[in-house]
């Protein structure tokens, strides 16, 4: 044993036992999380391209605009959060910056959908100020998620520490988090007619609503326990008897993209992201040129998904235990693909092959999205044992901006394929080469950006479980 392995402070636990009454709140997140981001990806695409006959050029440029947002937003919002505040020592360092930003982003979707009278009346003569509301309302959306979810994110690692803590806590928020995807998808097709504008307004006001019911739920969950709050504070301490500078943020951006298990994981998120947003926004263009009957077909398309995705959750929760959450991220990643591939050869008025493919989809997607945060949690856990330090705020704030970066992707891909197939946003039936189109940016897009995810994880991915037992160990003797 090491001299250091023997000065290690015998007093300190490798992980807190939580109950499942904390890892459910917890996953409240989760679900605020899913439940805004459908409403997002599946709507706001389609509302101001065919509703307010913004041109795809100019929709896809205030989602490009949002992204590069993205760029300086996420990694700067981590960067400074993780600095101490002056309820630090009472609530810890990630707790106020979540009720600070949670509260206020929930209130932050109304503006995307409710714009002025003026604009909506006559939008052919208001393409620029319905452009420049659409970027800036975006983007006020997106500073209070970052605020609030960068903190949410960071927690896990530090909050559940032990190897089955984390797998419980993930399988809890994934389970709650599908119902936030499934609601979220389903629930416009209850209230939203894409011919009244007054529906979206009225979905945005129900998705608010929810929101601050599960802002309440969220709370107890994302309390900072006291061992946290103390390991925050001496570390802080530590920093204040250093004699070097603490690196600025943009030295630390430089290092945080130095460290391969961690690019690997983020490429890998960016593409599935990239995969999961064009096939969600793709799924009311789907209902609305290829199908026949009504939008209740793309609620039930969303249904299949979601019964997928339940199914597998627990499944996949026994896979990683029994291998590694890195094998079993890459089986899941295979699933999808597979339905994808089915999914294109599926005919443009087959209900039910739709409804099929959807859900094996959702078995792939659902193993997928639970295990996400165990993954990333490792690569922060080994990231930490070599710098010696838990600043994570940075390496989540990365996390974000390219998790933001999957929308540019998104809409630069609707983008293009609808302009090279001549859709017509003011029409309610569309040409043949318009429907290929669709086809293209529901199914075969995805399956790339899946398909290459896949490729770069398995080719630069080495955390296994051997490893990462070695780091649990490491991170126990340091105390972080």
């Amino acid at each position: 044993m090491s001299a250091e392995t023997e000065t290690a402070p015998p007093s300190i636990p490798e992980s807190r036992e939580h109950s499942r009454k904390t890892m459910a709140s917890y996953g409240t997140g989760k679900f605020m999380v899913e439940f805004y981001a459908a409403a997002f990806s599946i709507l706001v695409y389609k509302f101001y391209e065919t509703n307010l006959q913004l041109s795809s050029i100019l929709t896809g440029l205030a989602i490009v605009l949002y992204s590069i947002w993205n760029a300086v937003n996420d990694p700067i919002v981590g960067y400074f959060t993780i600095r101490p505040t002056r309820w630090a020592k009472k609530y810890g360092r990630r707790f106020p910056w979540i009720v600070f930003g949670c509260f206020i982003w929930v209130f932050t979707l109304l503006p995307i959908f409710i714009l002025p009278k003026a604009l909506i009346e006559d939008p052919a003569n208001n393409q620029g100020w319905i452009f420049l509301w659409f970027v800036l309302a975006v983007m006020i959306h997106d500073g209070f998620f970052s605020i609030w979810e960068l903190n949410y994110q960071s927690l896990f690692p530090d909050k559940f520490r032990g190897e089955k803590s984390r797998s419980d806590a993930a399988v809890w928020a994934t389970m709650i988090g599908v119902f936030g995807i499934a609601i979220g998808s389903l629930l416009p097709g209850f209230i939203v007619d894409y011919d009244i504008m007054g529906s979206y307004i009225t979905n945005a006001l129900i998705f608010t609503g929810v929101g601050v019911i599960f802002f309440f739920l969220l709370l107890p969950g994302v309390r900072e326990d006291p061992d946290m709050i103390d390991r925050y504070l001496t570390s802080i301490e530590e920093k204040k008897q250093q004699t070097e500078p603490e690196p600025g943020f943009f030295v630390q951006l430089k290092e945080a993209l130095t460290h391969k298990n961690f690019m690997a994981f983020i490429l890998f998120y960016l593409l599935y992201q990239a995969c999961t947003t064009s096939l969600s926004a793709s799924v009311d263009y789907l209902g609305d040129y290829l199908l026949p009957g009504d939008k209740v077909n793309t609620t039930m398309i969303f249904a299949g998904m979601l019964v997928g995705a339940l199914f597998a959750v627990p499944l996949w929760g026994k896979i990683a235990v029994k291998i590694s959450n890195q094998k079993a991220l890459m089986y899941a990643a295979v699933v999808v693909i597979f339905s994808l591939l089915l999914m294109s050869f599926v005919p443009d008025e087959s209900y039910w092959g739709f409804t099929g493919t959807v859900t094996i989809f959702g078995l792939g997607f659902g193993g997928y999205w639970m295990l996400i945060t165990p993954v990333l949690a490792d690569c922060v856990d080994e990231i930490v044992v070599k710098t010696k330090k838990r600043d994570d705020g940075v390496y989540l704030g990365i996390r974000a901006f390219f998790g933001r970066l999957a929308f540019a992707i998104q809409a630069i891909s609707f983008t293009i394929v609808h302009e090279l197939t001549e859709f017509d946003n003011a029409a309610d039936v569309q040409s043949d080469l318009a429907k290929t189109g669709i086809r293209i940016h529901l199914s075969i897009l995805p399956m790339i950006f899946m398909s290459l995810g896949l490729l770069i994880f398995w080719r630069m991915n080495t955390l296994n479980t051997e490893k990462m037992d070695e780091i649990r160990a490491e991170l126990k003797i340091l105390n972080l």
